[in-house]
């Protein structure tokens, strides 16, 4: 498993992204991926399965403290008076008393950033999130919110072979920060892509091994992906055991469109 080495936080690069997960489903995939070797879970308030992730969790035998896990603010929670209120409820669900990521989910402009921050900043110094962040944020409000003062860490965002991210990833490595994929697989797309399918037979992985591979050699990258099958998340983690050449990463770099990004929901925002 490849970390991320940040000058305070160390984080296992890949990750299970648990959106779409729900309920017993949710607690059995959790519970499946740390007996296989997951060490970063991901979820979100929006994703209505904290709770279902607090089961698996407090009946792991996975130590605590060995579970990088995140969990984000859904962006009408981020008020003052309503913030922390959400981020307790979130780990009352969770059953641990802290988390090692805090992000807000999406930008909110209806709530001015300063206020946001402030509270996001007193979750961090109440020992609730040992680190802090944001996710979908354009290059703009990153720097806004690190002027601030708040110390985040991490930006997590839409990235695959499909999208650049060029101008986030050169902001967050600027300021020793990192970036975290989802969508890395980009919704399957890879899959039966010429390019990628050439390089996975060379290899003898899979399409999204190959695109899990690819992020996974860039400095500084993280990735979420997820699935509701165990057979995939299993061959997600099988990736670690081969290199991508640099004529390889450069095919892939090349397959970049300027209409690449799959998720921009209308309350989204002006992207980088």
């Amino acid at each position: 498993m490849k970390h991320i080495t940040l000058p305070s936080a160390t984080i296992p690069a890949l990750g299970l992204g648990t959106y779409r997960l729900k309920d017993q489903a949710a607690t059995s995939m959790v519970d499946y991926a740390l007996g296989i070797g997951y060490r970063h879970l991901d979820t979100a308030q929006m994703y209505q399965n904290e709770a279902a992730i607090g089961k698996a969790l407090a009946q792991t035998s996975v130590p605590r403290e060995d579970i990088f896990l995140t969990t984000k603010v859904w962006p009408d929670r981020f008020a003052r008076g309503a913030f922390v209120p959400s981020v307790e409820e979130s780990l009352n669900k969770l059953q641990t008393s802290y988390v090692d990521l805090l992000l807000l989910h999406w930008p909110n402009p209806s709530v001015p950033l300063e206020e946001t921050v402030t509270e996001l900043v007193k979750i961090q110094e109440r020992g609730l999130a040992r680190h802090i962040g944001v996710s979908n944020f354009n290059t703009d409000l990153i720097q806004q919110t690190l002027d601030l003062g708040a110390p985040i860490i991490n930006n997590q965002v839409e990235y695959h072979v499909f999208l650049s991210q060029e101008k986030v990833l050169e902001t967050i490595r600027e300021k020793e920060m990192m970036l975290t994929a989802y969508c890395p697989i980009a919704k399957a797309k890879v899959v039966g892509h010429p390019a990628i399918q050439a390089i996975a037979a060379k290899h003898g992985k899979t399409e999204p091994q190959i695109a899990l591979r690819w992020l996974m050699q860039q400095p500084n990258v993280a990735a979420i992906p997820s699935s509701t099958k165990k057979e995939r998340v299993k061959a997600h983690i099988e990736i670690f055991d081969m290199e991508l050449s640099r004529a390889d990463m450069q095919v892939l770099s090349a397959l970049h469109h300027p209409k690449g990004r799959m998720v921009d929901p209308d309350f989204g925002q002006v992207w980088d």
